[in-house]
């Protein structure tokens, strides 16, 4: 199980976006495979397996303090705080821009870039990108419409493009 940690912790911090909330999520991980240790030991599909309950749980975890922040949000919202009406750029960001970027290059900067995004751009982008889960398949994990899952992407891609551009990387096409 220790050649996974990394692996389940870099899934979670992704996903979660925040270092001490994936911690809490590996761990609850780690504890959920010594439970079914004995299925697990020699088990070819392990890592797979780590992989989706690492997924899984900080879907759940997000959804449960998503629900709390939208309550302050909601209250914030009713003490006055107007919200900004301006129309949003919208950008065309080719799907290919993160793949032309060198691997350890794109890590690091994505890395970086990620913690800065909202949580709801920041989710999808992660499965689509580092999950590599389709868009129905995000939309139906995230309980989103297809639509809206696809408007979160590109517009995560549009605000990471900065971000890139910024650090030299030149994105063709745009």
């Amino acid at each position: 199980m220790r050649a996974y940690q990394d692996m389940v912790f870099s899934t979670a911090a992704r996903l979660a976006g925040n270092d001490r909330q994936a911690e809490d999520i590996a761990q609850e991980v780690f504890l959920r495979a010594f439970q079914h240790f004995p299925q697990l030991r020699d088990s070819p599909t392990a890592g797979g397996w780590l992989k989706t309950v690492t997924t899984n749980l900080t879907l759940n975890h997000l959804t449960r303090y998503r629900k709390r922040w939208r309550l302050f949000s909601e209250l914030r919202k009713t003490a006055g705080d107007a919200e900004s009406s301006a129309p949003e750029m919208d950008l065309p960001v080719p799907d290919t821009l993160l793949a032309d970027l060198g691997a350890e290059q794109r890590r690091a900067l994505i890395e970086e870039a990620l913690h800065k995004l909202p949580q709801h751009q920041r989710l999808p982008l992660v499965l689509y990108h580092f999950e590599d889960l389709s868009y129905e398949e995000i939309a139906i994990k995230l309980h989103a419409s297809l639509a809206k899952i696809k408007t979160d992407i590109r517009r995560a891609r549009a605000a990471l493009l900065p971000h890139l551009e910024s650090s030299g990387i030149a994105a063709d096409g745009l």
